[in-house]
């Protein structure tokens, strides 16, 4: 499978919408885990999104392709999400275990944290049966 990235949208109390490029596995239970990580670096403290699903539990997943000399490639998903919790290494089990399958930078688990979010809808598109 395709090491597939989306773009992640919660809401800023104050500044409104918030979009950043996401790395993300599905487990059975229809939840998304997106990983903190300690790859790339980050400021100290609760980043941005964290603080925002904090206020408001709601968020938006989108995860497109396409292919600019095939259209009929074309699809886009977007997935309306609700933040359950945020999990430390106690809690990670499988979902940390697919993301380390889908992302080989992720084999080790170097995670601060895991953001898990429940699937609670699902619309998208798609130029030809996919």
């Amino acid at each position: 499978m395709d090491s597939l990235c989306g773009v992640l949208s919660t809401a800023d109390p104050v500044r409104g919408p918030h979009a950043v490029p996401v790395v993300f596995a599905v487990d059975d239970a229809g939840r998304i885990a997106i990983p903190i990580d300690l790859v790339k670096p980050k400021a100290a403290g609760p980043l941005r999104r964290e603080l925002n699903l904090e206020a408001d539990p709601r968020a938006v997943l989108l995860v497109d392709r396409w292919d600019r000399n095939d259209w009929s490639q074309l699809w886009w998903v977007r997935v309306e999400l609700h933040h359950e919790a945020t999990l430390g290494p106690n809690g990670w089990g499988d979902l940390a275990g697919r993301l380390a399958a889908r992302y080989p930078q992720y084999r080790d688990e170097p995670f601060a944290r895991l953001l898990v979010l429940k699937i609670v809808g699902l619309t998208g598109w798609a130029a030809s049966d996919i």
